[in-house]
């Protein structure tokens, strides 16, 4: 479902099932997932991945090379063996949300991932698996934020600030 007003760059790949709201802009080279949302007024500059069953808002910017809504790092031992966690969960990015370039965020594992409205990452940064990250918070390049994080409304995390998994920051 394509509204109106839409731009497609050269070498767009959209699978089946995606709604891209009126007047998004997609730049050249990139590749949007089966089941995936994309709101209006949104621009996605060239070469961002979007996975399969990602939500995004209204007025939102993806920055160049951006991931968006990939596995988790998510393992289990069995004996010896590690063996992949299935990652069944899904990504939810609100309106008025600025992803920089080469920013990663991971789809939730068996949850959900949410980036709430108003925030704004910057180049480079890594959010994992069922991560919430409040309104309007601003993250710095080169930040990692590990699984099942929840990081409170309004926050400001300088560059290269590592998270530990499950940390709660309000």
């Amino acid at each position: 479902e394509l509204a109106d007003g839409i731009e497609v760059g050269a070498h767009v790949v959209i699978e089946d099932g995606v709604r891209i709201g009126a007047s998004t802009v997609i730049r050249p080279g990139c590749y949007i997932a089966a089941e995936c949302c994309v709101g209006s007024r949104c621009v996605i500059h060239a070469n961002v991945v979007i996975y399969r069953g990602a939500e995004i808002g209204n007025r939102v910017t993806l920055h160049a090379g951006a991931v968006i809504g990939a596995d988790g790092f998510g393992y289990v031992r069995d004996d010896n063996v590690l063996l992949k966690f299935p990652q069944r969960g899904c990504l939810v990015i609100e309106d008025d949300v600025e992803i920089g370039a080469n920013t990663t965020i991971d789809r939730g594992s068996l949850g959900r991932t949410v980036i709430e409205k108003g925030t704004k990452l910057d180049n480079l940064c890594h959010i994992g698996h069922n991560v919430r990250i409040g309104g309007r918070t601003v993250i710095a390049a080169q930040t990692g934020v590990s699984g099942s994080c929840s990081i409170g409304a309004d926050s400001l995390i300088g560059g290269q600030v590592g998270v530990g998994e499950g940390a709660r920051i309000d």
